[in-house]
């Protein structure tokens, strides 16, 4: 059965047929030479690596764990030296900021370079993976001593970083945290505390770790509006060995191969980043970001799946299509050919290549919000950000498992057991529906925050555009099902939101009963916006003239099956919706 490959062709239909990629990037001075060219000798590359290097080791990491010894943590075999191949070809610097030793690529390709990592070793992956979100902070509340002192060594690779909120008491509710830091003399502070949850928290891979920490000031207000962050490094700058140690390694469903620590800071010296107590504010800074890497792990094990299960079914012979025989010479015919089957395995493609067209949609919105100078373009983009960053986390992760269990299920028993991968895929994606907020948590940040505090604001912005696209493709004959119901969908988004709305200003409650139905509802319309907008395009290069046609026609058929199949889907949640709240609050408590 083939091994993992990296969607190359996927990748490039998606940069360039549909998004220009090219042109997108020459638009910004600072990006001008990050030519088609230049993107697919990266892809190249990052398909040597992950394919012959990453790859193999997704199943070492699963068995072997990572060992804790003493305070100190041993990933397993073959992690450490796939890292320095990483951090010898250049890898962390990619799109970081020059100044500080990186090579000033787009921060678009960071999004492709770790869904290529992702898919072929997600536990691997994330240990330079939470060094993003440190070096970002760093890089916009630090110090120019901080950046100098610990951004350019973050870029280099040789150290890595992470994400310290967590604590036993308060997962999602950060206002109710304890960990301390006192001020001291020399302008330091002193970090006492817990955190728990911490993904490569301590591991073997590079020199330093940095961690970034939330912690209260002693004068703090108390919720969270006194919360600040401060950097806070395994080895101070003068190489001391500080004072916060791994005190245990969570015992997990899965991502066996990456170290899930608890942190211990034992009056650890650490460092203010930004202001006293506007330690949320800068957290959000990575925290956004971190909610798109993790969109993109649903997209990573969905792909996985989709590629182990395709092989499978074409090469597993078991019975015989209803039809008649299709492999009439062999015993039975492959699973490929029953409907059931390919049911699943369209599911599969067309939320994961779906997936993907949003992925790379929303990190070009990073692009433009990072280099543009048009005021008003960069508020268009901040604004789509806005909205679809909690549609691509939780509608992704949510579909990435549905996809990584329909893999499982392609292989029947032997999806079961270990040999093969698929139930690994399986417990390795179950995470990604609860870190960096669950579901339910991005479902009330869209509906509550990104929709009804702005009066419907950041939703227009998108559906202005599905509302344009619908218009301009009006008159296509081939397309006009598919473009008629997108129509229809996109006006029943806004009378949803205002519905809601309404309910809302008797009973605020109803915003929590609607939000998850809300959400995917929004993912499954942004999912059929570009899956109609692949099929036109599709056609139109077909029509151009093309040696690929058949690759083309299977956008065109694959986005008839997600508009006939799992658009569908969204009349369950206009109905759930409906209903209202009460039905979640009829019984009491004791009634449950």
């Amino acid at each position: 059965m083939a091994d993992f490959k990296l969607p190359v062709r996927d990748m490039q239909f998606v940069l360039f047929d549909l998004f220009d990629f090219e042109g997108h990037c020459k638009s910004f001075p600072a990006l001008s030479e990050t030519s088609a060219d230049v993107v697919s000798a990266i892809i190249e590359e990052l398909a040597k690596f992950c394919e012959n290097v990453l790859a193999p080791l997704r199943a070492v990491g699963d068995q072997e764990g990572c060992q804790l010894n003493g305070h100190e943590v041993k990933t397993p075999t073959g992690f450490r030296e796939a890292y320095q191949q990483f951090v010898a070809a250049g890898w962390p610097s990619m799109c970081n900021d020059p100044e500080y030793g990186g090579q000033g690529l787009p921060e678009s390709l960071g999004s492709l370079m770790n869904e290529s990592v992702g898919t072929a070793n997600w536990a691997w992956g994330m240990y330079p993976g939470l060094s993003h979100g440190a070096m970002r902070t760093i890089a916009l509340h630090g110090t120019d001593e901080q950046r100098q002192t610990y951004l350019t060594k973050l870029v280099e690779g040789v150290w890595t970083g992470t994400m310290c909120l967590t604590e036993a008491h308060c997962g999602t509710d950060l206002g109710m945290l304890k960990t301390k830091a006192e001020p001291q003399a020399d302008g330091s502070y002193t970090i006492t505390g817990t955190k728990i949850f911490i993904s490569a928290g301590e591991h073997d891979l590079a020199e330093n770790i940095v961690h970034i920490v939330l912690a209260r000031l002693p004068d703090a207000p108390e919720g969270t509006k006194g919360i600040s962050l401060f950097i806070v490094p395994k080895f101070l700058p003068d190489g001391t060995r500080n004072n916060v140690f791994c005190g245990s390694l969570e015992h997990k469903m899965g991502i066996h191969g990456n170290a899930t620590c608890v942190l211990n800071f034992d009056g650890a010296k650490g460092f203010l980043i930004g202001q006293p107590n506007r330690g949320l504010h800068a957290m959000f800074t990575f925290m956004n970001r971190a909610r798109l890497g993790t969109a993109v792990q649903g997209l990573c094990h969905a792909e996985f799946g989709y590629q182990k299960s395709l092989a499978y079914a074409k090469d597993r012979l078991q019975g015989r299509a209803l039809s008649g025989p299709k492999n009439p010479s062999g015993p039975a015919d492959p699973i490929i050919s029953h409907p059931d089957v390919r049911r699943m395995l369209l599911t599969q493609k067309a939320l994961t290549e779906g997936g993907r067209m949003l992925a790379y949609f929303v990190a070009m919105q990073l692009d433009i919000e990072d280099h543009s100078t048009d005021e008003e373009v960069k508020k268009e983009a901040g604004d789509l950000l806005a909205l679809l960053t909690p549609i691509a986390k939780a509608f992704m992760t949510e579909t990435g498992f549905e996809c990584a269990n329909l893999a499982m299920q392609c292989f029947g028993g032997h999806g079961y057991i270990r040999e093969w991968g698929v139930e690994q895929n399986v417990r390795d994606a179950r995470i990604a529906m609860l870190y960096e907020g669950t579901t339910g948590v991005q479902a009330l940040d869209l509906l509550g925050r990104k929709v009804l505090m702005t009066q419907g604001e950041t939703l227009r912005r998108f559906t202005k555009i599905i509302h344009k696209f619908c218009k301009a493709n009006a008159e296509n004959a081939e397309f006009k099902n598919i473009i008629d119901t997108l129509a229809q969908h996109n006006k029943e988004w806004g009378d949803l939101t205002m519905n809601i709305g309404l309910k809302a200003m008797e009973n605020a409650e109803e915003v929590g009963g609607a939000a998850v139905d809300y959400l995917m509802y929004s993912g499954y319309v942004t999912l059929a916006y570009f899956w109609a907008f692949a099929a036109i395009k599709a056609r139109e290069i077909i029509s151009a003239g093309t040696a690929e046609a058949s690759f083309y026609e299977a956008k065109i058929k694959t986005a008839e099956f997600y508009f006939a199949r799992l658009l569908p889907r969204t009349r369950t949640h206009v109905a759930a919706i409906h209903s209202g709240v009460n039905n979640l609050l009829a019984l009491d408590v004791e009634q449950f």
